[in-house]
């Protein structure tokens, strides 16, 4: 039996003897007195026979005490009496010789000082022992281990013949699978650096969104090169308890040290290496301690000792400058979204041991699923595998995948939902808008399905593009199509509805943000020009630093970008009503089609341009 497992069954062994035992000492102090049984009912139960035994106990101050009366079935009942030497008297008068019932009386018990503590002192100690053992076992990662083990590292290692990832199991980094290579091949060779002078990075930050596969890579690494791999999250280190963070480090590295060559892969190493000296009141709390020794530590390996530190985290920004300098991380690996071909490699992938119909085509869902991350896809595939499983097919259909796809990234539709005709017919016109923007205006479509189906996000409908390709650069035309787009909802309910309504919040929203943008971030404003007017506010990261000296703009200016964003809402809201009046009729039959159907896909939508010959612009 591992040792962890039986010093927990002991421990838990000890816990319940003592809880046992303080209830016993309990049960004696406190004894089950009848209060409905009385002197009569004695006296009753004498006389007919019933009575085999008598023991009276006084008490010590006072004339009163307790009785336990043995019957003949065995049963025992225990009461009290006011007055001891009445009840004697009373004994005297009803037992008699011929009775054959044994009366007992105890003189004068008074109980010593430890007598009347022991109760108190088994229960203190019960307590102490109990709170030991729960901080021991906290300190081990709970597996029953004791104080001793409260600074040890929680690191897991993973042999080299347990690690069968390879780069192989990772799709859609091809980049970043070549910038490790060199890693992999210094600690498969490492002597052929050396006799160069070549000195391999220390450490390597991955840096990327969440989902991307930064764990993953890390992994592989350590599978490629046949070395032993240490895996641990920042938030591990850092404790309640003073020193215990830096004492985990410090047993962390002395771990891998006995194990080098090796790679050590500390996730989410935000949590343990943010800024120092941030917050109201600066500081040196236990989190700074544990950073500071893990600095040491870095600085601490003999060059090319073999141990190399591969780190993930989604905030590089919020990272001590400390820890970035070369000889610590000295190498970033940046772990983007995967392009449509990544998407499409990743998601062959997740499909291999899911059986999938002939009209399930994965390059087509890599287009539909820009800005997907590689956890996201499997996300996707994963829920269309259950789709499937519930309506009982053995294989998963491209019906499957478009259900999945609106669950994911849009919210469970809500069919059963009633909804008044009136507003459906709001939805219809204003769905209907968008699409038709999306099909005429470049760069921003084709339509992939439109819907009048209410969501579980809380949207009345929505409409999907199917984008062409993943653009690195957004142009300015782009944006200012994407405006036109938003604005399309209420401009159609303008042309064809009494009233207007509070279903193109969002989409005002975020036409205003892209303008704001387009003016303030990005310099596409000609009067105000190539200037930044971006604020602080959401760049600081921390409270309490620079406080104060956050960028503040002058009146003339914020009013300047006030107006220039009107400027552009108002011209991109013109030319988007232009383009929607003159294809006034596709934008009625659209909207009677969802209405009958209430979703169509692109062949659909695209077949209501071909009366009147619309192209897109």
């Amino acid at each position: 039996m591992n040792k962890n497992v039986k010093r927990s069954l002991i421990s838990y062994i000890i816990f319940f003897a003592l809880i046992i035992g303080v209830l016993v000492l309990i049960q004696n102090g406190n004894q089950n007195v009848d209060m409905t049984y009385t002197e009569a009912d004695f006296e009753a139960d004498v006389k007919a026979g019933d009575v085999v035994s008598v023991y009276v106990q006084q008490n010590a101050e006072v004339p009163t005490g307790t009785v336990e009366v043995t019957m003949k079935d065995y049963s025992r009942v225990i009461f009290y009496v006011t007055d001891v030497n009445e009840f004697k008297n009373l004994c005297d008068k009803i037992i008699t010789k011929d009775s054959k019932i044994i009366f007992q009386m105890s003189d004068v018990v008074r109980p010593g000082m430890l007598e009347k503590m022991l109760p108190y002192i088994v229960g203190i100690i019960a307590f102490v022992a109990i709170m030991m053992m729960m901080v021991g076992m906290h300190g081990a990662g709970g597996g029953g281990g004791s104080m001793a083990n409260f600074g040890k590292s929680r690191a897991k290692m993973t042999s080299d013949a347990d690690n069968q990832t390879t780069f192989e199991d990772v799709a859609g980094l091809r980049e970043e699978k070549e910038d490790l290579e060199e890693v992999v091949d210094f600690l498969k060779s490492p002597s052929k650096y050396v006799e160069l002078g070549a000195r391999i990075p220390k450490g390597i930050l991955l840096v990327g969104p969440p989902g991307t596969g930064k764990t993953l890579l890390a992994k592989a690494v350590a599978g490629e090169a046949h070395v032993p791999f240490f895996t641990i999250s920042g938030s591990d280190f850092v404790e309640m308890f003073v020193g215990v963070g830096a004492s985990r480090v410090r047993d962390l590295f002395a771990e891998a040290k006995r194990n080098a060559p090796c790679i050590v892969f500390i996730d989410e190493i935000d949590a343990v290496a943010r800024r120092r000296g941030t917050g109201l009141g600066g500081g040196h709390d236990e989190r700074e301690q544990t950073l500071n020794q893990m600095l040491v530590e870095m600085d601490g390996f003999s060059v090319n000792e073999g141990i190399i530190v591969l780190a993930a985290t989604n905030r590089v920004d919020i990272l001590d400058p400390a820890i970035l300098r070369p000889g610590r991380f000295d190498r970033k690996v940046n772990v983007g979204r995967p392009d449509v071909k990544g998407r499409e490699e990743i998601l062959k992938v997740h499909t291999k041991k899911k059986p999938l119909s002939e009209d399930v085509d994965l390059q087509e869902i890599a287009r539909t699923t820009a800005g997907f991350a590689g956890a996201d896809l499997e996300n996707l595939m994963n829920e269309s595998a259950i789709i499937a499983a519930r309506d009982n097919r053995k294989f998963i259909i491209k019906e499957d995948v478009d259900k999945a796809f609106i669950k994911v990234g849009i919210g469970t539709e809500r069919k059963s939902r009633v909804i008044p005709k009136e507003d459906l017919r709001i939805t219809a016109y204003h769905e209907a808008g968008h699409a038709i923007l999306f099909h005429l205006l470049k760069g921003v479509g084709p339509v992939y399905t439109v819907s009048i189906i209410p969501t579980g996000q809380g949207a009345a409908g929505y409409t999907m593009p199917l984008p062409e390709n993943d653009n690195v650069h957004t142009s300015k035309e782009k944006m200012l199509n994407d405006i036109k787009v938003c604005l399309g909802g209420r401009i159609a309910e303008e042309l064809t509805q009494k009233d207007i309504c509070t279903g193109a919040s969002q989409d005002i929203k975020q036409a205003t943000a892209a303008a704001r943008a387009m003016v303030v971030k990005y310099g596409m404003s000609e009067e105000l020009g190539l200037i930044n007017y971006e604020t602080d506010n959401e760049e600081e990261t921390f409270v309490g630093r620079d406080i104060g000296h956050r960028k503040m703009l002058g009146e003339q200016t914020t009013s300047a970008i006030d107006r220039e964003v009107k400027r552009i809402v108002d011209e991109c809201y013109a030319e988007a009503r232009k383009i929607l009046e003159d294809n006034l009729d596709v934008l009625h039959r659209c909207a009677e089609r969802l209405l009958e159907k209430e979703r169509i896909d692109r062949e659909e939508f695209e077949s209501l341009f071909e009366e009147n010959g619309a192209t897109p612009a």
